[in-house]
């Protein structure tokens, strides 16, 4: 019943910014807890940012992983059932390619350690490319 697409993707030179969209269906979208996460040629998976869920919230708390906070800003639009995450000062390690997942069970335990757990995400988007080089 979700269905996610990413893109925004693409070519930025060090120090750039790019901003990804994560875009779903569904009209229960926005109670979905809703993650990123990334995986670099020859590297696992790993956790990039999460935003809470909840429908007729007026605020949603986040989360970022080290490598990436002050760097980067997950947030979301519900009006246009969209997640977004603003990439900011891109480093060549940021290079990777670029995942959303949605969730309708993490806000049970949204300060607990499931947010950054891949399995954690329910539905799953194809990805989108972002390179950094110069």
């Amino acid at each position: 019943q979700v269905q996610l697409v990413e893109s925004g993707g693409g070519w930025v030179k060090p120090g750039g910014s790019l901003r990804l969209s994560c875009a779903a269906s569904g009209r229960t979208f926005s109670t979905y807890a809703v993650g990123w996460f990334r995986q670099a040629p020859g590297k696992e998976r790993e956790f990039v940012a999460a935003i809470e869920g909840g429908g007729s919230s007026a605020f949603y708390s986040t989360h970022y992983a080290d490598s990436v906070r002050g760097r980067f800003t997950i947030f979301r639009d519900n009006a246009k059932n969209t997640v977004y995450l603003q990439m900011e000062k891109l480093k060549s390690e940021d290079t990777a390619v670029y995942y959303c997942g949605a969730s309708s069970t993490l806000g049970s335990n949204w300060y607990g350690p499931s947010r950054d757990i891949e399995k954690t995400y329910d539905y799953w988007g194809q990805g989108t490319q972002v390179t950094v080089s110069s």
